[in-house]
């Protein structure tokens, strides 16, 4: 009975592999494990060897102060009337993330970035600065020559655009690890799977595809976290983590989405996203998205100076109107290119959207960041 129910385990895990083949993805692209992630590091230091880009001592006076405390503690003394005015030195904000399991003397990169006028940080060497972590320890210790991107220059109508920040640089492996993060992993007997966007359907197919492998020990809790039981014990929990990240899931259909960044006037959509029939009227443009009983939908843009939709109706004939045939469901590509085509700014866009929304013809969920 027992070599049964195993055959049929195996049976159905060979069904499963070769439904989910074709559109497929693994669990350690769909999950994150809790307890293992990156921690912020943070520091305050001096940039020194600019030429003549540095801070302006009267507009950063914490640059001056900050040099006098470094200069005091390397057994140099300046008179405290003493006014410094230095341009090769700025005060900068360092920032890196320290992995999860790094060991003491590990390298890590880290990011500068100026918080004073400086107006450029190239040339310059970041002088050894402690890395903080929220608790106020000291984890790492920073130190090295930045690296910034040139200065890239496009001339327009005699007037210069500046492409690169050079107010900012990164230093590669700029940082050494000083001290260790202790984690329990491997002392519990619970280990959670946390999904990257919640998914209830996602959730269980992982579950029932980690109890064929490893029976009995999966459940999923809710839409968000998967929970496996297991020894606790590094090796075995290793190992098993190992095998359970190189499962294939089948993902289903996602959700219909539409995403409109007003800044940019761009418009991101996902396939799922399908239109119904209806008519859209806002200031001088009209969209009128027709359903035939066939397979053919035909979608009608518009591009007049009518007043009200009675007008639209009695004028649909109209040769200035933009007609567009697709022999599939309609999914919003045909209309925002023709919106753009005809000159459509980025806030009318919108309004025109949110206008399909709430007439419910644009059958998805619509965003705007």
């Amino acid at each position: 009975m027992f070599k049964i129910i195993s055959l049929l385990k195996f049976i159905i895990c060979i069904i499963i592999s070769f439904y989910s083949f074709a559109h497929a993805e693994k669990i350690r692209d769909l999950t994150s494990i809790e307890g293992i992630r990156e921690n912020q590091l943070i520091g305050y230091g001096l940039i020194v060897g600019l030429d003549g880009t540095g801070d302006q001592s009267t507009q950063a006076p914490f640059t001056n102060q900050s040099l006098y405390n470094m200069l005091s503690q390397l057994g140099v003394t300046i008179p405290p009337d003493t006014n410094m005015h230095l341009k090769n030195v700025a005060a900068v904000i360092v920032t890196a993330k320290l992995p999860p399991f790094s060991h003491t003397g590990e390298k890590i990169d880290v990011v500068v970035s100026s918080m004073g006028n400086a107006r450029s940080l190239k040339g310059g060497t970041l002088l050894m600065t402690p890395l903080k972590g929220a608790d106020n320890q000291i984890y790492a210790i920073a130190q090295g020559s930045i690296l910034v991107s040139e200065k890239m220059n496009a001339q327009k109508k005699n007037n210069y655009i500046i492409f690169n920040q050079v107010n900012s640089g990164r230093i590669n492996h700029g940082a050494t690890i000083e001290k260790e993060i202790n984690t329990d992993f491997g002392s519990k007997k619970i280990i959670n799977l946390q999904l990257n966007q919640e998914n209830f359907s996602i959730a269980q197919k992982i579950s029932d595809m980690i109890n064929i492998k490893y029976p009995d020990t999966a459940i999923a809790i809710n839409s968000k976290t998967v929970q496996i039981n297991t020894y606790p014990n590094n090796t075995i929990q290793v190992h098993m983590l190992s095998n359970i990240q190189d499962i294939d899931i089948s993902i289903p259909s996602e959700e219909a989405k539409v995403i409109v960044n007003p800044r940019t006037g761009s418009v991101v959509m996902n396939q799922e996203v399908r239109l119904g029939t209806c008519i859209v009227a806002h200031k001088n443009l009209s969209v009128i998205i027709n359903k035939t009983i066939n397979t053919n939908n035909q979608l009608n843009l518009l591009q007049t100076d009518l007043k009200n939709k009675s007008d639209l109706l009695k004028n649909i004939n109209n040769k200035n109107y933009l007609e567009y045939q697709q022999k599939s469901n309609e999914n919003l590509n045909n209309i925002i290119r023709a919106l753009n085509a005809l000159g459509t700014k980025p806030d009318e866009l919108i309004s025109i959207l949110q206008s399909l929304k709430s007439a419910g013809c644009l059958h998805a969920k619509l965003e705007i960041i």
